[in-house]
């Protein structure tokens, strides 16, 4: 177990799960991870600071690698599921839970598995753990963004143009010429009878994703496409997203490590999903032998 950190109340485990079933109902009962973490922050009236605070490990902040494990969690009680595009969405039971419920998610199944481990801890110790933190300590998203960060900026760059070209694109092509306002490549998106010159940056920051990035993104696309799109392992800060969708400037789309992740894993780029094989005995045809 991992030495407990300074982490702000509002950033508590518990004190997340209420929050997250909020804002999963404001949007209808179902929503994507980018829609619960806004809705989130905006219940919690999150600073900017707070939620650009890095994680000790992988390329995510804590307030994502947080609502991750609180997702997790939720749906370990059957209160949200989640489909292959990475949207959430609550079951009858997410429907029914109270506030007093959502509280007591962590502790109660970290409890359930950790009596079920038979660990030799004191009932103390174990409470306290129970709600501090969740038992699992690595997400195949950590994994992943791990790996993504040991390969050679050629090769991420290679990366984003085989998911752009997976995501219908066409004419991908990188460009990597320095000094070009962060152009990395440009392709075509066509969408029925209309395609759409997009220019796209992939970058592999250290920390958060700042405003101005964004702005001199915009200001080297201006003229040259129709689109833009800025792809990173990191994250991107509040400011950066409210720049992403100013009024009276081209809107810029952005992908940060998370999202990354989700594409590669729907177009099974370098993921595999497992399925787990259940087998069901049909006494009926025993019986009728």
């Amino acid at each position: 177990m991992p030495v407990p950190r300074e982490i702000p109340r509002e950033l508590a485990y518990p004190e997340l799960v209420w929050p997250t079933i909020l804002a999963i109902r404001e949007k209808g009962g179902s929503a994507s991870i980018e829609e619960i973490e806004d809705g989130v922050a905006r219940l919690l009236q999150l600073s900017d600071e707070a939620l650009a605070a890095p994680h000790t490990q992988g390329s995510r902040t804590e307030f994502q690698y947080r609502l991750a494990w609180v997702r997790t969690y939720l749906k370990k009680i059957d209160a949200l599921n989640n489909s292959a595009r990475a949207v959430w969405s609550l079951t009858d039971v997410g429907d029914k839970i109270t506030e007093t419920e959502a509280r007591d998610v962590f502790r109660k199944v970290n409890a359930e598995a950790r009596a079920s481990e038979e660990e030799e801890t004191s009932a103390a110790e174990s409470e306290a753990v129970a709600v501090a933190s969740p038992i699992e300590e690595a997400s195949w998203v950590d994994r992943l963004l791990e790996v993504i960060g040991t390969i050679s900026p050629d090769a991420f760059e290679r990366l984003a143009q085989r998911l752009l070209r997976e995501s219908g694109f066409t004419k991908v092509e990188v460009t990597g010429k320095s000094g070009d306002g962060g152009i990395d490549g440009i392709g075509v998106l066509r969408m029925n009878l209309v395609s759409f010159q997009v220019l796209f940056q992939c970058k592999r920051w250290k920390g958060s994703v700042g405003a101005s990035v964004v702005r001199d993104f915009r200001g080297a696309m201006v003229g040259r496409a129709d689109k833009g799109l800025v792809i990173t392992t990191s994250t991107f800060t509040a400011e950066a997203r409210r720049e992403a969708t100013r009024d009276g400037a081209p809107a810029i789309d952005l992908i940060d490590g998370e999202s990354l992740c989700q594409l590669l894993k729907e177009r099974r780029l370098g993921v595999g999903v497992q399925m787990v094989e259940e087998i069901a005995v049909d006494e009926a045809f025993f019986r009728a032998i």
